[in-house]
């Protein structure tokens, strides 16, 4: 090549640079990049030459070709040689001082190659830039910027030219005019003044160590002072702001008496501008800077202006801010800052200035002074030392604010105090009182609403999560705090109020109790005892495990206790040391592997009580444990607002009692309980219940005895006199207390020894509780349902209630149901029923049984009491009703069960379902469901509880199956699923009475689980599916003797009111007599009347097609038997009958059975019987004979559905044949008698077809010629009358000659079949048939088909043959067809288009074996570019079918990772990423078939020139592809020449996306440079 390589792709992408969109110029500049990337030196050189070549070049595009060499250079600085820079350098130099205008894109590009060129050659850079600023010469603005930048970039190189720039800087600050030039030098000196203070401060790694801060005193000052004194005055605002922050750091430079001199005037002129300007940060920043310099040298004026130096300040920090931008938040940064400047130098001022200030009625100076204050707490704390009681003091006025915002100010300012010391002062612990008092607000209360500024306050934020994380904090953190906070925190344990503290509190408590231990404190921690304030270890074992019992609330204060209590050990008693260390971390895992969902509280307050029983027996003293249960008993009233943990309280209570040895204390204690319980809260009742229940276990008869003494006793008597006005209030108190002491006697039964219990039931328990019980009060029926249920299943329990003989049984049952029955069945609100099921569960397994009558009304009360329930809408307690749903049922269940364990037969069994019949069958979805859930577990029951002792037979087994299977494509879905379970255990229950084991596993009946999963979703093929798969497995396992019983069954479940499962019958009924049809053989008729009769009963749009199909099933198995079944039907046939016959000609081999067995009943007898009337001298009459008849009617339907066609085909001659004979064999022939009679009924109510003999035929063979295709013959009939001449005697011949002559013009194809067939004929007994073939034939010898089918011959013979035929009819017929002549038609031609073609391509290697495979796979590569490109093309069809075309290609190639590719994005249906698609394709072809990249390539030319836009995108895309994924090595197989200039060429396309493409392309090519 003339030219390098290099520079022709970096011409020919320069070139490119000007086009119009800009995303075409980007992508030009990214492949630049990218060629700068592996060739950056002749990259920048190619790019220097260009723009001098192309001087006029407009300056955007010099603008972004600039760009791209500073990127390059950025990333390539080391690679630069000498020689490029300073070509690079003066390139940059002219272009950013070509124009004299200020600040483009053009000259900023410029300069920035100049700064990243300066990074490395920084005295090349100086020289070409102080050649442009020059003495006495303004320069130009972006030399001055580039000097400003270098001294940014690149400080030690550029410091030690500063003094010289300075000093030809400072005459020009005069002769600058404008605004924006005078800007530019503020920057420059800014940025000069900041890399001199950086050098200064960093001059150990400087080049020159001996630069002095004198150097630049005079020179900076003489700017200082033009700059303030004349520019500072200016309107313009963004000069004002650039002097202002040139002055910050160019005070550090000043002379130290030239500083403290202009400071009276510097600092208001600085603090002016806050009036002036909205953006402040530049003010603040230099501020602060101004400050430290004024600090830094001692200055005596600064006093003087502090007070409007701080009542400035303080505004700033006090103001609204309206955005959270960085810019704003740096401001105030600067603003704290210049206050921590202050108090290092003038702390008693600032505190007399801030601290009053705290005491304000505005929010925001209140807030603002506090942020001052833990600023200057945590900045200057060396000056704040001494000033800790002072601060303390003035903190206490803030701490009574009621506002939020001050609240978080507060507790910040605490967070700083505590970090340095000032809460070990005296008065620090109110600060930490206040912290744990803010960790107590209730969560509910945060977030607050919005501010009346609108600032919305995050949860993360509140007032509570801030003190948490500080209390947290400072107790783990803060070393010098562990002295002030231990114990002191532990004073806020037991109150009340500080309940939501206590998490934070128990985890701080824990981390310092740890921290003293490491340091080796005594074991005991803290003696309790011998603080006063501090709680008692009786007030925090009794909290801490009351807290316990709900551990997730309050952010899990649960685990928190524990910790607490567990590291508490020894100062609650020394001998809990080494149990505690053991349970405790049990207790703590179990709360570590459940979450708030998961965990049982029950299980878990178990845990909590065993315990605390634990405790008692390891402490094993008395008194201890009876001042135990004195603290709880005290703090009772505490939890009058948390119920939950009151119950839980009263637990513990009742396990301590129960742990206690002096029964005094026992009595005591149960006494003042009745006394003093709050029996107006319900829930309260339950809590003193388990209490007295727990006490029984060890003290059951002094429990009993306050029980009793306290129904005895004046409380349970009803007022009188003067008080009678309060007489309904205390009733409705009275049976409040009535609940609460039947509850006690429930829970004393379950709890107390059961041999203690039974003796005691009748005579004590339940007496006391019936004169508790008025069945008035719902709340007092439902504590007595439930205490019965405690009773009953405390007797259940006890080991001899085999023997025990319980009197009340039947009452308590039948009390029980009345109950029930009371309920109402429009909503489920109280446990009422499942309660009363659950004691009539536990009530059926006593002595004496239940008679018959009373077990079937409790069944069938059951059932209506739960499954009729209405379902309840959803609501926000929706979770708890259907729990309490779910508990109901599963307590109906246990009923059940408990009866079915009664009987335990396939009787018992039957009589159970019998009863949930009506409501598997209801037509209301939620009692199905709810029948179909209780018949699974039922039937599981019975499977796990059966016990076969010999082989009996499972004799209902087709009824149950044939109830529950239709229901697997009932409407809902759990429901769907239920009755596959209820199968499952069928099949189950069957095998177990074969006399296999109860584990035996069956592979068959195994994969009805696995069909539960397509029944989840209510797509009907996939329901309708699965119970094709049901019925394919029942069949299988189901008895030989059933199998009728279980078909009959599902026949009557056609008639379901849930169509669904009316469809999946007749799916099932299908499948079995696919599966089992062979066996079937005898029950055919019956099944085919059961078909029939079940269409007229039922009314179904699926019906019919369902009935159809099992025919059909049938039919195909037994064909014969059903034909003659249907035959058997009476005439005329109805309207089912007809669709019957149809369902036979759905498959074409069973379709050809029943038309080959009709034509030979309708052959097999005489067509006619003669016979003549009563009258002597009458004619004979010629009456149809039956079997033929119907033969023909049956053939009509047959031939009526449209499915019969292919059978119609193939048998076509021998029906027309037969068909038309039996029309010449009818013609005139009557009906029988008793048909005549239906006839003359039926014409007055509807238009059905004729039953006379010769019609009925008639309509057949016209059925025959339409379903035969031939429709033209059918219509050319009908146009010329020929219908009606064949059925009369007169018109008959010639009918039929119209009918040959139709054949013979429209059918030609079919006649020498049919010829062949009717020849056959020639010889029949009867003369009508002979004359009807004779002149068939006869007539098709004037048409000129009989050549063209070479037919002519044959015809001749035969009709010579029927000469001497004994009628003169046909021998007349043979010389009309003698003097017979005829002629012929024409084709059609098909278009191919480019779909057709690349379908065709696919399908041709689809089908490719063999020897051809490697022929077509080079069509398969020569293919690959074009099918790939069009993926893109326009129309969608040609693109879809290169879709298909490439699927059908890829296992050609053999590359597994290829054909991922294409399975991956090439689906049907699947939108198409096509870049991501073509870089992957790429990727695999470079690496399998590296020497297919010339191949490629070239091919890819081809279509640069597409007339496709998308294609002419994607061509230069897929080479850039194939380019990338490449080795270099390969770049020998690519015309480069060839393939630039094409791209070239690309580059000037119209389209956009074209030219971008190309672009990206050129810039992938440097790979092979």
């Amino acid at each position: 090549m003339a030219e390098s390589y290099m520079e022709k792709l970096s011409f020919t992408l320069l070139d490119a640079i000007t086009d119009k969109e800009p995303v075409v110029q980007e992508q030009v500049c990214s492949a630049l990049c990218s060629l700068g990337e592996a060739r950056p030196r002749e990259m920048l050189r190619a790019c220097n030459e260009y723009l001098r070549q192309h001087d006029k070049l407009a300056q955007p595009y010099r603008a972004l070709i600039l760009r791209a060499m500073e990127m390059v250079l950025s990333s390539h600085i080391h690679q630069l040689d000498k020689d490029t820079a300073s070509i690079l350098i003066l390139l940059a130099s002219s272009e950013m001082t070509r124009t004299k205008g200020l600040d483009c894109d053009w000259q900023r590009a410029a300069s920035s190659v100049l700064v990243a060129v300066g990074k490395r050659f920084i005295n090349q850079v100086m020289e070409e830039v102080l050649g442009r600023f020059q003495p006495g010469v303004l320069p130009h603005c972006s030399v001055l910027q580039t000097l400003a930048s270098l001294s940014v970039s690149n400080a030690f190189g550029m410091v030690p030219f500063l003094p010289s720039i300075l000093s030809t800087m400072l005459p020009m600050l005069g002769m600058a005019k404008q605004d924006a030039l005078r800007v530019v030098f503020c920057c420059a000196l800014q940025h000069f003044s900041e890399s001199t203070l950086e050098y200064l401060a960093n001059l150990d790694q400087a080049p020159d160590p001996t630069v002095r801060r004198d150097a630049f005193a005079a020179d900076i000052f003489s700017a200082y002072d033009i700059l303030f004194h004349h520019w500072l005055q200016s309107r313009d605002a963004k000069l004002r702001l650039a002097v202002v922050a040139a002055l910050g750091p160019m005070s550090h430079l000043l002379p130290s008496e030239k500083l403290e001199e202009q400071l009276p005037r510097l600092l208001p002129g600085v603090l002016s501008l806050y009036k002036k300007h909205a953006e402040t940060f530049h003010v603040s920043k230099s501020l602060g800077q101004i400050l430290e310099a004024a600090v830094s040298v001692g200055s005596r004026t600064l006093e003087a202006q502090l007070d409007a130096l701080l009542a400035t300040l303080h505004t700033q920090i006090c103001v609204p801010v309206e955005s959270s931008s960085p810019l704003v938040m740096s401001s105030q940064k600067e603003v704290l800052r210049c206050f921590t400047v202050l108090a290092c130098c003038l702390p008693d001022r600032l505190l007399a200035f801030l601290l009053p200030r705290l005491d304000t009625s505005s929010e925001r100076l209140r807030v603002g002074t506090l942020q001052i204050l833990r600023h200057l707490i945590n900045s200057a704390a060396a000056q704040m030392e001494v000033k800790k009681p002072f601060i303390l003091s003035a903190m206490r006025l803030p701490l009574l604010d009621t506002n939020n915002k001050v609240k978080r100010a507060v507790v910040q300012v605490i967070s700083a105090m505590a970090h340095h010391g000032y809460l070990e002062q005296p008065g620090g612990e109110v600060m930490i009182e206040y912290i744990v008092q803010q960790c107590a607000l209730p969560p509910e209360q945060e977030p607050e609403k919005p501010g009346p500024d609108g600032e919305d306050l995050a949860a993360a934020d509140s007032v509570r999560a801030i003190s948490v994380r500080t209390l947290y904090l400072v107790s783990t953190t803060v070393d010098r705090m562990s002295d002030v906070l231990w114990p002191y925190l532990m004073e806020f344990l037991v109150p009340a109020h500080f309940t939501e503290a206590l998490t934070p509190l128990c985890r701080s408590l824990v981390h310092l109790a740890l921290r003293r231990q490491e340091a080796g404190a005594d074991a005991f921690l803290v003696q309790l005892e011998a603080h006063a304030n501090l709680p008692s270890p009786y007030a925090v074992t009794t909290r801490l495990l009351v807290v316990s019992s709900h551990p997730y609330l309050g952010d899990g204060r649960g685990a928190a206790s524990l910790r607490l209590l567990r590291v508490m050990r020894h100062s609650i008693h020394p001998l809990l040391a080494q149990p505690w260390e053991t349970a405790v971390p049990l207790l703590l895992e179990h709360l570590e592997a459940h979450t708030e969902e998961t965990l049982s509280l029950p299980e878990w307050e178990e845990k909590l009580l065993t315990f605390l029983r634990d405790t008692l027996a390891v402490v094993s003293d008395d008194t201890w444990t009876c001042q135990l249960s004195l603290e709880m008993r005290k703090r009772l009233p505490s939890y009058n607002r948390v119920p939950q943990e009151k119950n839980f309280l009263y637990k513990c209570l009742g396990t301590t009692l129960a742990a206690a040895v002096s029964r005094e204390v026992v009595r005591k204690s149960l006494q003042e309980l009745l006394g003093a319980a709050s029996y107006q809260q319900q829930a309260e009742h339950e809590g003193l219940a388990c209490c007295f229940g727990i006490c029984a276990t060890a003290h059951l008869e002094d429990t009993l005895t306050q029980l009793e003494d306290f129904i005895r006793s004046d409380v349970l008597r009803k007022s009188s006199g003067i008080f009678s006005i309060f007489k309904d209030r205390g009733e409705q108190e009275l049976e409040k207390v009535k609940s609460a002491l039947i509850l006690c006697y429930g829970h004393v039964a379950t709890r107390a020894p059961h041999q203690l219990v039974l003796a005691k039931v009748e005579s004590e328990v339940l007496r006391n509780m019936f004169q508790c019980f008025s069945t008035k009060d719902p709340a007092l029926k439902l504590c007595l349902v439930q205490s019965l249920c405690m009773v009953s299943q405390a007797i259940c329990s006890s080991a001899q209630a085999s023997s025990f003989y319980f009197s009340r049984k039947a009452e308590l049952v039948a009390q029980m149901m009345e109950f029930i029955r009371a309920e109402p069945l429009d909503s489920l609100k109280t446990p009422l029923r499942k309660k009363a099921m659950l004691a009539c569960t536990h009530l059926i397994s006593l002595e004496p049984a239940l008679e018959e009558q009373a077990r079937a009304d409790v069944i069938h009360g059951c059932l209506h009491s739960v499954l009729a329930l209405v379902p309840e809408p959803d609501r926000e307690d929706g979770g708890s009703q259907e729990s309490l749903y779910q508990d109901t049922v599963r307590a109906l269940e246990d009923l059940l069960a408990g009866l079915l364990q009664r009987n335990m037969t396939p009787q018992g069994l039957q009589i159970m379902v019998e009863h949930l019949s009506p409501w598997i069958k209801s037509p209301k979805g939620h009692e199905r469901a709810r029948a179909l859930g209780l018949s699974t577990r039922l039937l599981r029951h019975f499977r796990q509880h059966l016990h076969v002792s010999a082989l009996v037979p499972f004799h209902n087994l087709g009824l149950l199956v044939g109830l529950f299977s239709p229901r697997c494509a009932d409407l809902c879905s759990a429901t769907r699923q239920q009755a596959v379970d209820c199968v499952y255990t069928l099949l189950y229950l069957q095998l177990g009475h074969e006399g296999f084991s109860r584990d035996y596993r069956d592979d068959v009946a195994e994969r009805l689980l696995g069909l539960k999963d397509g029944l989840v979703h209510p797509d009907p093929a996939t329901l309708f599916h699965t119970c094709h798969s049901v019925a394919q497995i029942i069949a299988k396992r189901l008895p030989p003797d059933q199998l009728i019983s279980l078909l009959l069954t599902m026949f009557e479940g056609l008639g379901d009111p849930d169509k669904n499962c009316s469809r999946a019958a007749t799916v099932m009924i299908n499948c079995l007599l696919k599966e089992r049809g062979p066996a079937l053989l005898e029950k055919v008729p019956e099944i085919v009347s059961v078909l029939r009769s079940k269409l007229q009963e039922t009314q179904g749009e699926h019906i019919l097609p369902a009935a159809q199909h099992g025919l059909y099933l049938l039919a195909s198995q037994h064909c014969a038997a059903v034909v003659s079944s249907l035959l058997g039907s009476p005439l005329p046939f109805d309207s089912h009958t007809c669709a019957l016959w149809r369902a036979l000609a759905v498959q074409p081999s069973l379709t050809t059975q029943v038309l080959e067995l009709l034509l030979e009943k309708m052959s097999r007898d005489v067509p006619f019987k003669e016979s003549r009337a009563f009258l002597l001298g009458s004619s004979p009459h010629r009456v149809a004979t039956l079997l033929p008849l119907v033969a023909t009617c049956a053939l009509y339907e047959v031939l009526s559905a449209p499915a019969s066609g292919t059978a119609v085909l193939e048998l076509y001659p021998q029906l027309l044949v037969a068909l038309l004979l039996r029309v010449s064999c009818t013609v005139g022939v009557q009906l029988p008698r008793n048909l005549q009679v239906k006839e003359r009924r039926g014409t007055g109510t509807a238009p059905a077809r004729s039953l006379e003999p010769c019609s009925s035929a008639v309509d057949a063979l016209q059925a025959l010629l339409l379903r035969g295709g031939s429709q033209d013959v059918a219509q050319c009939m009908q146009l010329e009358g020929g219908w009606e001449l064949l059925r009369t005697s007169a018109g008959h011949e010639e009918g039929v000659t119209r009918l040959a002559s139709a054949m013979a013009r429209c059918a030609g194809p079919r006649l020498p079949l049919v010829v062949k067939a009717l020849v056959c004929t020639q010889n029949s007994p009867y003369e009508m048939q002979r004359v009807t073939s004779t002149a068939f034939l006869a007539e098709l010898l004037s048409s000129n088909v009989v050549n063209d089918l070479m037919l002519l011959e044959s015809l001749l013979d035969n009709l010579a043959a029927r000469q001497k035929d004994s009628s003169t009819s046909v021998r007349r017929l043979v010389l009309r067809g003698l003097a017979n002549v005829a002629s012929g038609s024409p084709d059609k031609e098909k278009v191919e288009f480019r779909e057709a073609s690349i379908r065709l391509f696919g399908h041709l290697n689809k089908a490719c074996h063999g020897d051809c495979e490697e022929v077509f796979l080079e069509q398969v590569v020569g293919g690959l570019v074009p099918l790939l490109l069009h993926l893109q093309d326009p129309q969608a069809p040609v693109a879809s079918a290169c879709r298909f075309a490439l699927c059908m290609c890829v296992p050609n190639l053999e590359c597994e990772e290829l054909a991922a590719t294409f399975h991956k994005h090439l689906q049907e249906g699947r939108s198409l990423h096509f870049g991501e698609f073509l870089n992957s394709t790429c990727k695999h072809l470079m690496h399998h078939f590296p020497d297919l990249l010339g191949r490629l390539v070239s091919t890819n030319l081809f279509y640069f020139k597409s007339t496709f836009e998308e294609v002419r995108a994607a061509a230069p895309m897929f080479t850039g592809f194939l380019v990338l994924h490449a080795e270099p090595k390969q770049q020998p197989q690519v015309d480069l020449e060839q393939l630039i200039a094409a791209l070239q060429l690309l580059l000037r396309d119209p389209a956009p996306g074209v030219r971008e493409k190309s672009a990206e392309t050129l810039g992938r090519l440097v790979k092979f440079a």
